[in-house]
């Protein structure tokens, strides 16, 4: 009886981790890849802009400037790519809260 309580106890334990393992690797084939990360946020001849650098060596990355209150712009970059992207006017546009990483 023991012995078969034993093996019931490991079987159940051993199907929950599978599931956990299952739901994670679910969870984390659902994310885009964090290839664009901000190098600096700037101001240059009253327009706003973000530099931008795509860590992944040969992935192309999408990404979104998440700006309050206005349309965000999107865009891409190549693999190891970096750029600075404008994003709107001095006067009229507040600073960008972040930049997240999209799937493409």
């Amino acid at each position: 009886m023991r012995k078969f309580l034993a093996i019931a106890l490991a079987a159940v334990a051993c199907s929950a981790s599978l599931t956990l393992t299952t739901a994670a690797e679910a969870a984390a084939a659902d994310q885009p890849p964090r290839c664009v990360k901000v190098r600096k946020y700037f101001d240059k001849g009253g327009q706003r802009y973000v530099r931008l650098a795509n860590l992944c060596a040969v992935r192309t990355a999408c990404f979104t400037v998440v700006i309050p209150h206005h349309k965000d712009p999107r865009g891409r970059l190549s693999g190891g790519e970096t750029k600075s992207v404008r994003y709107g006017k001095t006067a009229m546009t507040p600073r960008a809260l972040y930049v997240k990483n999209v799937s493409c």
